[in-house]
C-alpha cells in the first residue's frame, strides 16, 4: 500500500510540473492588461538624427500617462521650472512666457489600442494643447514592460529623432 500510495503522489507532483508552465503562460496578463493604470514620467529623451540629444521637459521631467480598461488615455508633461505669468491671467502672457509655456508642456487625451504582436501602443487623439499631433495616429513602441516600469519609443515623432520614455507605476 506504501508503495502505491507514493508511486500515486509522485505521478501527480510529476503532473502538475509538467502543467505548472501551461498553467501560467495561460495566466499571463495582456500588454493591455499591464498598461492599464496611471504611470509617472521618469525621463523623455529625443534622439536627434545628428546624434544630439533633446530632453524638451528637463533633466527632472514631470508627467503622468493613464491608461484606462477601456481604451482611454490622458497624457500630461511639463517642465518644473516652467514660469509663472507675470499677469496672473492664463490668456495674457507675455510673448516668452507663452514660448517657454508651450515648448516645456504638453497634454492630449483620447483613445488607445494595443497591438500584443509587435507590441505597440497607437493613440487616436481627440484633443492636444499641439494640435499638429491630431493629424494622425500616434504609435508608441514598447520596449519593456515590468509591474513598476514602463519603457515605449516614438519612432516617428514630428519634432525630429526618436523619443524614448520611461515611467514607472503610479503608487
Amino acid at each position: 500500500m506504501n508503495r502505491r500510495h507514493f508511486f500515486s503522489v509522485s505521478v501527480i507532483t510529476a503532473f502538475s510540473l509538467v502543467l505548472l508552465p501551461s498553467i501560467a503562460v495561460g495566466q499571463q496578463k495582456s500588454l493591455k492588461d499591464q498598461l492599464v493604470g496611471t504611470w509617472t514620467l521618469v525621463s523623455w529623451e529625443q534622439m536627434n538624427p545628428d546624434g544630439s540629444k533633446l530632453q524638451r521637459f528637463g533633466a527632472n521631467p514631470k508627467g503622468i500617462n493613464v491608461f484606462d480598461a477601456n481604451g482611454r488615455v490622458f497624457v500630461m508633461y511639463a517642465r518644473p521650472d516652467l514660469p509663472k505669468i507675470a499677469s496672473g491671467n492664463p490668456s495674457t502672457p507675455t510673448p516668452e512666457e507663452a514660448k517657454a509655456i508651450v515648448g516645456g508642456a504638453i497634454g492630449y487625451f483620447g483613445n488607445y489600442t494595443v497591438n500584443e504582436t509587435d507590441k505597440s501602443i497607437v493613440f487616436r487623439l481627440e484633443a492636444s494643447s499641439f494640435p499638429n499631433l491630431l493629424l494622425a495616429d500616434q504609435k508608441r513602441t514598447v520596449v519593456s514592460l515590468t509591474a513598476d516600469e514602463l519603457k515605449y519609443g516614438n519612432p516617428v515623432p514630428i519634432s525630429g529623432g526618436q523619443i524614448n520614455y520611461v515611467f514607472r507605476r503610479a503608487k
